[in-house]
């Protein structure tokens, strides 16, 4: 039998409609489906029933630059123009060849934090684009 070693969390890449930037991390790539308890007549134990799905947000961060696409984005929000966007993250083996791709549909930047700053401190500054989106499927 083959051996299939886990891939490193390292080793990805974002790629969103439009926007080409480089991201530091990721994360929220989930789904859930509610759960639903209901009791028919004279049971004891509820059934549990599948209910709506859900999504959890794609949190992106990166070091900030002066490319200002993400800022961009998100400021046609906040100005009433929501621009959707499908986009996929992919996890990539130890040469670099695309292995694990998840791919979410129609998001849109809710959430924009800029870095902490710090004078104490040396680290890179980082900034997040937190996405909501309607569906993320495992290709």
């Amino acid at each position: 039998m083959p051996r299939h070693d886990p891939y490193k969390a390292c080793n990805f890449r974002v790629e969103i409609d439009g926007l080409t930037a480089a991201f530091s991390e990721v994360s929220g790539l989930e789904s859930e489906v509610e759960v639903i308890e209901t009791l028919d007549g004279g049971e004891t134990s509820p059934r549990k029933l599948p209910g709506r799905r859900k999504y959890g947000n794609i949190v992106l961060k990166r070091g900030v630059t002066q490319d200002a696409q993400l800022w961009n984005w998100h400021k046609q929000v906040l100005d009433g123009n929501v621009q959707r966007r499908n986009g996929s993250v992919i996890l990539l083996d130890e040469h670099g060849n695309d292995r694990v791709r998840w791919n979410f549909h129609d998001s849109w930047p809710c959430k924009y934090e800029g870095p902490t700053l710090n004078a104490q401190s040396n680290e890179v500054a980082i900034e997040t684009l937190e996405l909501a989106h309607e569906g993320i499927e495992l290709v």
